[in-house]
């Protein structure tokens, strides 16, 4: 009897020593869920309040292309000088800030211009021409040929194949194969599509840049020399020497001068016998694309857009929108 009993307190020992265990799993694992959904919660919460950060950004560089009254646009302006809003925004919230940057789309290679119908655009075809043969991207004349020529086969209508372009026989050989667009881009990324255009061409590597901020679906194919990039201007012509682009730089930042006309270029110091084409080049812009950062803690958020800016009303148009 005694033997019987104490065996009986043993299995029940061991059957409360059970239960307490699973009870104590169970509630460990209630209290991961918890925790877990009280994270999801406030990371959820945290990226909601990025996005409003990032969009407040936004709307700011929108306000602050609104109310240019200028005739014509320069890096001197409100618009592209940043760096102090940047700075200042975390005052506007509780926690966090964001970091502002606009680029204007008429200071690019306007690439959708390269083709005009069912003819090409020999300025613009020319001026990529140059600025692939520029020594930072690294490349031999056949390539350059070859990108441009596929550039041009993607746009035109056609399916005849320039040069050493491609038409759609090529991408249908792809071992993905995809055919070939024959019109438009319709967004700056689709060059990754295109015969000979590497992501190293396209991004850049530790030591060339990319290719993908200097060009733009956008525009009617003139360049804004105001704010253009240095590496635009050395091909805005032929003749134009690196020291000529430094100095045209070094000029269109001078608030002194006025840079309305876009034949100022010819007050620069050497410059005085070249001639750029006048309709390549302009002193207005339509089109920016705004760039905002949320930060908070160690979380960021970014929106980018592109808006088309009607002066003459104080309007816009959001032409594209991405949230990263």
């Amino acid at each position: 009897m005694i033997k019987v009993l104490i065996n009986d307190r043993g299995v029940a020992l061991i059957i409360v020593l059970l239960i307490v265990s699973i009870i104590i799993a169970i509630t460990l694992q209630l209290n991961i869920a918890s925790r877990s959904e009280i994270y999801e919660a406030a990371n959820l919460k945290d990226g909601i309040k990025l996005l409003y950060i990032a969009k407040s950004g936004f709307y700011m560089g929108e306000a602050l292309l609104l109310e240019d009254h200028n005739d014509y646009d320069s890096l001197n302006e409100d618009w592209a000088r940043l760096a102090q809003i940047s700075a200042g925004s975390g005052v506007l919230f509780d926690e966090g800030y964001f970091k502002l940057n606009i680029e204007d789309e008429s200071g690019k290679i306007q690439i959708n211009s390269l083709v005009e119908g069912n003819n090409y655009n020999h300025n613009i075809e020319d001026l990529l021409i140059r600025f692939l043969n520029l020594p930072e991207f690294d490349l031999s004349e056949q390539e350059v040929d070859d990108i441009v020529d596929a550039i041009k086969d993607w746009i035109d209508g056609d399916d005849e194949v320039t040069g050493f372009g491609a038409e759609d026989a090529y991408y249908q050989g792809l071992e993905k194969p995809y055919p070939c667009k024959n019109g438009p881009l319709d967004s700056i990324e689709e060059l990754l599509m295109i015969k000979g255009i590497t992501r190293d061409i396209y991004y850049g590597t530790d030591e060339t840049p990319g290719i993908a901020k200097y060009i733009t679906i956008y525009g009617n194919g003139k360049i804004n020399i105001n704010t253009a990039p240095t590496l635009i201007l050395k091909v805005l012509d032929s003749e134009i020497t690196e020291e000529m682009a430094s100095n045209m730089d070094d000029f269109r930042r001078d608030e002194e001068n006025d840079l309305s006309d876009p034949s100022w270029y010819k007050n620069v110091t050497g410059m005085a016998g070249i001639s750029i084409d006048p309709g390549l080049i302009s002193t207005g812009s339509a089109v920016f694309k705004i760039i905002s950062a949320g930060y908070l803690d160690n979380m960021s958020k970014k929106v980018t857009g592109v808006i088309e800016r009607q002066t003459a009303n104080k309007t816009d148009t959001i032409l594209s929108w991405k949230v990263d």
